[in-house]
Order: structure tokens, then sequence, then C-alpha cells
């Protein structure tokens, strides 16, 4: 066997005993209770909720709803799937292909942080086109999104391609970066000519 095949069975094995994390599509209206069975399971998991106003019986009533419809994400080695298949409600794992794809560790980490320390986000339509921003600050440092604004408030859209969902985080003027504003500042930091401009300012000034 070459270097070459050795090294590409290594990395297959590896995919399949490595714990990763995957996108989980359920059942309408299950994720609270695909959720609950990983629990009982043992399964690492991680299911974003947000919080909102429902109206019953002429009563506003606080609950928390799943950010991304239809989805919830695990933590398993691919050899121990059908641990997760098993679960009434989930429909299957997400990818490209006979196989599903895993998500980035340090996205789902961000995630995760960001919702747990009291960041503001809810849904948002799945959006792909716009000014693209990376937030500087904060746990969602380095993810990036879509910049909108709307009544002097800045949100930034970060989508999932693999499950075509997006969620809307509210952040302030100071914590985001347009992204052609990295890639000029770099240059113009090697030419030793840099200046300091805000870049919410120039962006909207644009």
């Amino acid at each position: 066997m070459t270097d070459d095949l050795k090294r590409r069975s290594q990395a297959e094995q590896n995919v399949f005993t490595e714990a990763l994390w995957y996108a989980g599509y359920t059942a309408a209206r299950h994720e609270k209770r695909v959720a609950a069975h990983l629990a009982l399971r043992g399964i690492e998991h991680f299911l974003p909720l947000y919080e909102t106003i429902h109206r019953w019986n002429n009563v506003r009533h606080r609950v928390q709803l799943p950010l991304f419809s239809g989805y919830i994400f695990v933590r398993i080695a691919l050899q121990n799937r059908l641990r997760v298949l098993e679960v009434p409600g989930l429909v299957r794992l997400v990818g490209f292909g006979a196989l599903p794809c895993p998500l980035p560790e340090t996205d789902i980490n961000k995630m995760r942080e960001a919702l747990t320390t009291g960041a503001l986000a809810e849904p948002y339509p799945y959006l792909t086109a716009g000014t693209r921003v990376e937030i500087s600050t904060g746990p969602l440092r380095g993810m990036t999104g879509i910049l909108l604004r709307r009544r002097n408030k800045y949100r930034v859209v970060i989508s999932l391609d693999l499950i075509q969902r997006s969620m809307a985080v509210e952040v302030e003027a100071g914590e985001v970066v347009p992204m052609r504003n990295l890639s000029s500042s770099n240059a113009a930091s090697e030419r030793g000519g840099l200046q300091m401009t805000h870049p919410i300012a120039s962006l909207l000034a644009s």
C-alpha cells in the first residue's frame, strides 16, 4: 500500500472513530423531544434555543423555541450513529452523499457560549448575499455573517450552509469589521500607510 493510500485509509478510519459534531434533521416540532431522548441515552447534543413571546387566551407567555427549526446538533463518532438514528423523531444526519458531514467544533462552541451568556439571537431567513462582516469581539469572535441595520441597531446574520438556516445576532457597531476592510487594512499595513477609520462608518458611507 502506498503512503497516500495509507494516509487516506487512516483519515477515513478517524472519521468513523473520532467524536465530531453533526446536524440532525428532526420531524416537525420534535426538536425538544429528540433532545430529551438524547439526554436519556447519554449522547452529547446541543439544541440552540431563543426566547420569544407567544399569546394564548389573551395572555402573553415567554417561551423558548428552537433557533434552527427542524435541527439539533449531536457529537458522536460515526461508528455509533445508529444510537442517534434510533432516537424517535430524529430523521437523519445531514451530509452530502452517503455520509453525514461534520461541523466545525469551534463554531458549535462559539454559538453555545454566546447563547449561554445571553446573546440576543433569533431565527432569520437563510441569507447568503449582502455585506459580509466579521465579529471581532465576544464569544462569536471570528465568525462571519451579513450585516443588517434595523431601527438604529445592528444585527449580523450568521448562516449555516449545511442546513440552510440562519440566525440574527444583535451587535454593537464596534464589534464588527467589514470583510473588505480586513483585506484592505492588511494591504495598507504592508505598505506602511494604514489610515484608521471606523469600519462601520466607512461601510455605511459607501
